[in-house]
């Protein structure tokens, strides 16, 4: 199986809807991904097994020196072999690349050893108020 990754690539909002409702267990949502990142991100990853999206992940930015993954995921067959681990990789080189300074992540739980062991993020002190 192979697998190819690239920044800021061509994607269909359908498939990131679709990746999005199976990544976080809802009903695929009508989001136009596009025009969000366009808007908002440094840049973002594609995971692609020849032409189907098969992962995913949005890296934010203060448009200095802080950027911030959002929204990793990861075709259900696939997960759990290295496809996040590596999307995670190719956001914090190509951030570095854009000259940022840090990345951030926030996750629950379940989600520890993959952010930490797996991608080599940090513990940290945050905060965070529920709006």
């Amino acid at each position: 199986m192979t697998i190819t990754y690239e920044w800021r690539g061509d994607f269909e909002n359908t498939a990131v809807n679709a990746l999005h409702a199976e990544g976080f267990n809802h009903r695929a949502p009508d989001v136009d991904w596009l025009k969000q990142v366009h808007r908002h991100s440094l840049g973002w990853v594609s995971a692609r097994r020849e032409d189907e999206l098969v992962g995913f992940v949005n890296v934010a930015w203060d448009g200095a020196v802080h950027a911030f993954i959002l929204d990793t995921m990861v075709s259900g067959d696939l997960r759990r072999t290295g496809i996040g681990a590596q999307l995670v990789a190719t956001a914090a080189r190509e951030a570095r690349a854009a000259g940022c300074e840090w990345l951030h992540v926030d996750f629950e739980d379940d989600l520890r050893a993959f952010y930490f062991d797996a991608c080599g993020f940090q513990p940290t002190n945050a905060g965070l108020i529920a709006l």
